[in-house]
């Protein structure tokens, strides 16, 4: 029997925001509740989670059906401000790993070091030949890629699990 168990998660909520983050952290503060992260951290806060993803771009995850409704209201709270606001949620799919051999299988496939990782960090990094996000959710570790590699990143993902 398995000590990880792999899956991929239904839909999920991605709000992808750019421009610069002293005008976008606010407005994701006003309108989700989450405090703006610091450099490569995240925040949580009414079921959602702000991620640091560069020095000009933030990621809001959330319940796929209001990720429309999230982004016009954080449109409407930018206002005029230079930022670009997009649902990015078909783009992308989100992996759930548990289980204590998670981080065995998550360190075989990408060069993160796993025991300096702050429980909040959110990790760009790539997990064999594709770009990946990882963080964490409690006890769980989630890993985001592009939809169009799904297949190829789950077949890695369980292709790391021990047996």
């Amino acid at each position: 029997m398995s000590e990880v168990t792999v899956r991929a998660m239904g839909p999920v909520g991605m709000i992808t925001l750019r421009g610069a983050l002293e005008t976008l952290g606010p407005a994701v503060e006003a309108v989700t509740g989450c405090a703006q992260p610091a450099q490569r951290l995240s925040t949580e806060a009414n079921g959602r989670r702000a991620m640091w993803m560069s020095p000009d771009e933030l990621m809001l995850v959330c319940d796929h059906a209001e990720a429309p409704g999230l982004a016009s209201r954080l449109t409407d709270q930018l206002g005029d401000a230079f930022a670009t606001i997009a649902v990015v949620s078909d783009a992308r799919i989100v992996f759930e790993l548990t289980g204590p051999g998670s981080v065995s299988a998550l360190a075989s496939l990408m060069p993160v070091d796993f025991a300096r990782l702050d429980p909040s960090e959110v990790s760009r990094t790539r997990m064999a030949q594709i770009p990946a996000a990882i963080w964490r959710e409690g006890t769980a570790w989630r890993v985001m890629c592009f939809r169009s590699v799904a297949h190829y990143a789950e077949a890695l993902l369980r292709g790391a699990v021990p047996v």
